[in-house]
This record gives structure tokens, sequence and C-alpha cells, in this order.
């Protein structure tokens, strides 16, 4: 079952299904509050969610700059959206799916049937669609959420994963390559892993590619189905997008949360640069 809608298909679900919830997961690195965005324009009846605030913990720079939240704060966050048990949820977002698919990733390992929809907000707008403006108040819902986490990797199990399986690196290969890192304390990637830029799996209209396309993609870096496989990228956001596209072709692939941000902080864990998996390994990061 796909869990990626069109902007056709959203809005017939939106005609018959009296149980739909809408998440407006506005996001991005340069504009991380995206609530005025929200309040400007949104899907009618859509609920605006924090990124920062409710699909990721607070605190600790250690654990990265997206921690998962606590299951229970999750639980809570849902019941503010208005979402009830055996509600369908679709969220969206203005960055192709890349922020909503955060939601996305918690939703599901806590049981609820949720989509995203291809293209974000602006196939939406593209396919003659209105938006409407102002704010937009739930009756809290009763949902409850069975614990996440299980799809989820620790640092070491990142660290290891490459001698059995395939991680990927998800961001733009000049980062992957430590070429340029413009947000955390060390340049380069996780020795062994494999970059598959999240950019090359739309097309030029900013959907997401055919499920031959992507399979051809994820071949090429070694993924099959019977790998094991798991996705970083600078913070625990755009890798969950990889983990959706993959599940959408049939393999099921765990996040590292912390991602780069955690391992780049963290003392002793090495670094390499280049355009291979293990070049110009250095011995250790210093946070």
């Amino acid at each position: 079952m796909s869990h990626v809608l069109s902007a056709a298909e959203l809005s017939e679900l939106i005609a018959t299904e009296p149980r739909l919830r809408l998440l407006d997961v506005r996001w991005r690195l340069d504009r991380p509050d995206g609530r005025a965005d929200h309040l400007a324009g949104h899907i009618a009846g859509a609920v605006y969610v924090d990124l920062d605030g409710e699909l990721a913990a607070p605190g600790d720079p250690s654990l990265g700059r997206h921690p998962l939240p606590a299951s229970a704060d999750l639980q809570d966050a849902a019941r503010r959206w208005g979402v009830n048990a055996g509600d369908v949820v679709v969220a969206y977002d203005d960055v192709r799916g890349i922020a909503a698919a955060r939601a996305w990733w918690l939703l599901r390992q806590a049981g609820v049937d949720v989509k995203i929809l291809d293209g974000g907000l602006r196939a939406w707008t593209a396919a003659g669609h209105v938006l409407e403006s102002g704010t937009v108040t739930p009756t809290p819902g009763d949902i409850e959420l069975a614990e996440i986490g299980a799809d989820a990797l620790s640092i070491d199990e990142a660290a290891v994963l490459p001698a059995s399986g395939i991680l990927i690196d998800v961001r733009a290969p000049e980062r992957y390559r430590g070429e340029s890192e413009p947000l955390d304390p060390a340049a380069g990637h996780i020795p062994g892993a494999v970059n598959v830029p999240t950019g090359e799996l739309f097309a030029a209209d900013g959907l997401l590619l055919g499920q031959d396309a992507l399979r051809r993609r994820f071949a090429d870096a070694g993924v099959t189905e019977d790998t094991p496989v798991a996705a970083y990228c600078g913070s625990g956001i755009a890798a969950t997008h990889t983990a959706l596209v993959l599940s959408e072709i049939g393999i099921e692939a765990a996040v590292f949360p912390g991602s780069w941000s955690q391992w780049s902080r963290t003392d002793g864990r090495p670094v390499a640069t280049g355009a291979r998996p293990q070049g110009g390994v250095a011995e250790a990061v210093h946070a």
C-alpha cells in the first residue's frame, strides 16, 4: 500500500473521508518556524505542526539537532492536532514532502495510518486547489500511540552497519565528500556510507520519480530487498524521506536520527572524505 498521495488523490480523500486529519509540517532549514506561512495559507482544515518542538526532543546537542521525541510527548502533540483513534492522517509541507516525512516516520511507528502529499503544497496549488488562511484549532483527539524508536539506529549501530548492509548518506554530494559543511562541526561522512542525495529522487516538477527509476537508483547504491539498510542526513529529517521512498519500492529502512549532527559532535568518531565510502578516513572527530 502506498504512503504517498497525489494532489488529485488527496482532493478526493478530503471529499470522501470524514475521519481525515491534515497536518501542515511547514519547515525548512532557512525557515524552521513555518507558523506564519501556515497562517497565510494552508489546505483547508490543516493543523500546523511544529517540527522542532513536536517532532523532535529539545535539548542535548550530543544527540544531534533533532533527537527523537518521547513517545508520550508525541502522543500529547497528536492529541493537540485533533487526531483520534481510527483517523486517516495526511502530512504535507512546502519542501516536496521532505519535512512531512518526519511526521510519517514517527507516526507510522506509533501505529497511525499516515500518508504524505507528493510534491507538497506546491503540487497542491499547481493542480489548481485553493488555500485558506487563519488559525485552525481542532478539538483535542484521543489517539493512543504505540512506543516509537524501533526503526531508529543508535550511533553505535550506525557505525557498524556498513560492514553488514548499506548505510545511505542522503546529503548533497559536496557535504558527503567533505568539501562543504555549513551547519556541523566537521565535514565528511560516516566511513562506509554511500551517497544517494535526496534531490536525486525527484523529477523536474518536484514529484517523486517513478518506482522503476527509484529502484534503479537504489540498486546502483547496492540496496536490495535482502540488504539491511538505513539512512542518515544532517539532522534526521531528510533521512526519513529516504525511508519513505524505500518503503514505496518495497524496502524497509531504518533511520539514524542523530545523523551527521550527532556523529560530528561525538569524540572518537572517524570521518571519511572524498567520493568513496571509505576514502580519506581521519582518526577522530573532536567536538
